[in-house]
C-alpha cells in the first residue's frame, strides 16, 4: 500500500514563496513518475509539475520558470517549489504517482495541501 502525505501549504502575498513536500512510503519513487497536481473547487485537477524515474521534468506552461518539481529518493521525498507565486495559484495542491509511464491511471494520491496566494 503505497501512501502519499503532503505538507508546506499556507497563506502568502503576490510574489512570495512555498516549498511543498510530499512524503512517500513504499519503495516507488525510483521507478514511478510523479507529479504534483493542483485542484480549485468545482474544476478538476490539473498537472502543475512531473518528473520522471530520470529525473526529466515538465511543468504547466502558466508555472514555467516560477514552479521547480525535484526529487530525493533517499528520503522518499518530492517537493515543488513555488516562486513567485500569484493569485491564480491559489488551489489544493496534490502530490501522486502514475501506474505506468507519465500518463493515465494514478497509482496514489495524497490529500492534499492547500495554498493561497492574496494580492
Amino acid at each position: 500500500q503505497v501512501e502519499l502525505v503532503e505538507s508546506g501549504g499556507g497563506s502568502v502575498q503576490t510574489g512570495g514563496s512555498l516549498r511543498l513536500s510530499c512524503s512517500v512510503s513504499g519503495d516507488i519513487m525510483k521507478t514511478s513518475c510523479m507529479g504534483w497536481w493542483s485542484q480549485v473547487p468545482g474544476q478538476g485537477m490539473v498537472r502543475v509539475a512531473r518528473i520522471d524515474p530520470l529525473n526529466v521534468t515538465t511543468y504547466l506552461d502558466s508555472v514555467k520558470g516560477r514552479f521547480t518539481i525535484s526529487k530525493d529518493n533517499a528520503k522518499n521525498t518530492l517537493y515543488l517549489q513555488m516562486n513567485r507565486l500569484q493569485p491564480e495559484d491559489t488551489a489544493m495542491y496534490f502530490c501522486a504517482a502514475y501506474v505506468v509511464g507519465c500518463s493515465g491511471a494514478l497509482r496514489a494520491r495524497g490529500e492534499g495541501t492547500q495554498v493561497t496566494v492574496s494580492s
